[in-house]
């Protein structure tokens, strides 16, 4: 059954095994600063501070970026210790931060989080419940699980048609 929204909050899942999720989702956040809207981004399993959207917070008003991740990967077939408390410690900012009711909050890598088992379903569904009726939520990552979603009101899955062996740079990271 499709549901009318109108002036609701949404809540837009983006997955896939494809490029451009977290690149998707910051497309929405800078339309919403554009419309002086507040944006807060949460990043589940990165921590590296010279990537593209962490060094904008310098430049963006109304944009908070915080990141709850190692600099290095995580395992994804076995993650330690630190990256379940991190992802922990994300989740209770993420709520945290649900009760100062911005526009926009990205859960950046919280469905790939949420797969390799950082973090229960059950416990980003309950999330997704205190999220404030004129917040917009976005979930990115792939292996989005299907409870997510069935939740989500719009879900877009990433695939590659094309990708070419070259080295990520600045500014494109691809």
């Amino acid at each position: 059954m499709e549901r009318m929204r109108g002036g609701i909050g949404r809540i837009i899942v983006y997955t896939g095994n494809g490029q451009g999720k977290t690149t998707a989702s910051l497309g929405i956040a800078l339309r919403s600063i554009a419309h002086n809207k507040k944006v807060v981004v949460i990043q589940f399993m990165k921590g590296r501070k010279d990537i593209g959207e962490f060094l904008a917070r310098k430049f963006l008003p109304n944009y908070e970026i915080h990141q709850f991740g190692r600099e290095g990967f995580v395992d994804l077939s076995k993650p330690s210790e630190e990256d379940k408390l991190l992802a922990k410690k994300a989740m209770s900012f993420a709520i945290e931060k649900l009760r100062e009711k911005p526009y926009l909050m990205i859960l950046d890598e919280i469905n790939l989080a949420m797969h390799i088992g950082l973090i229960s379903t059950k416990e980003v569904l309950k999330l997704i419940d205190l999220k404030p009726p004129e917040t917009n939520l976005i979930l990115t990552g792939r292996n989005a699980g299907r409870e997510i979603i069935e939740r989500a009101d719009v879900v877009t899955e990433m695939r590659d048609i094309k990708r070419a062996k070259i080295e990520a740079r600045e500014g494109i990271e691809y």
